[in-house]
């Protein structure tokens, strides 16, 4: 899986400043982890991690890897838990992400994300879990990687030498 996302994510479109974090659970093995995940407002995916555990720790290793892959956002609207903004204060602080980048807490803002997440939980849940936090992981990056490609978050052009989504390419293939 990893060597085909990084052949996707060389076409892959910038996504906006304006960030939604959130995290939900996932059952790997009997025990409940969490799936953290960032949407830009017209509800593009920014970047997800799974960790098993929800602490600023890992709110800080999620933040910093967004940042890295996409650059740092103009806004950033997390969920109201406490360990999220604290992650980012720290950030602000180390210079890790600028000190412009606002933060704010909106319970209507992140129905984006919400909303988001019941495409990852429709997959999963007919799984009835995972038996392996390894296994759970690349599974959630294709997951990721399929929900990408039917956004239209990559630009095809280079390939095709015309401008054309993905969706469209599959239907040209099956219909050939």
């Amino acid at each position: 899986m990893p060597d085909f996302e990084k052949r996707w994510n060389q076409y892959a479109r910038a996504v906006g400043d304006s960030w939604r974090v959130d995290e939900t659970y996932i059952k790997v093995k009997g025990q409940w982890v969490y799936l953290y995940r960032a949407v830009d407002k017209q509800g593009r995916t920014v970047d997800f991690l799974l960790s098993q555990r929800r602490d600023v720790a890992t709110a800080k290793r999620f933040f910093s890897h967004a940042t890295r892959q996409h650059g740092a956002p103009r806004v950033i609207t997390p969920d109201g838990y406490a360990a999220s903004h604290r992650a980012v204060a720290q950030l602000k602080e180390v210079g890790t992400l600028p000190r412009r980048v606002r933060i704010r807490s909106s319970q209507y803002l992140n129905n984006v994300v919400e909303q988001d997440h019941r495409r990852i939980k429709q997959r999963i849940r007919p799984m009835l879990g995972f038996k392996r936090f390894e296994t759970a992981a690349v599974t959630i990056r294709g997951i990721e990687l399929a929900e990408k490609i039917k956004k239209h978050q990559f630009n095809l052009r280079p390939l095709t030498k015309k401008e054309v989504i993905v969706p469209a390419l599959w239907a040209e293939i099956l219909a050939a």
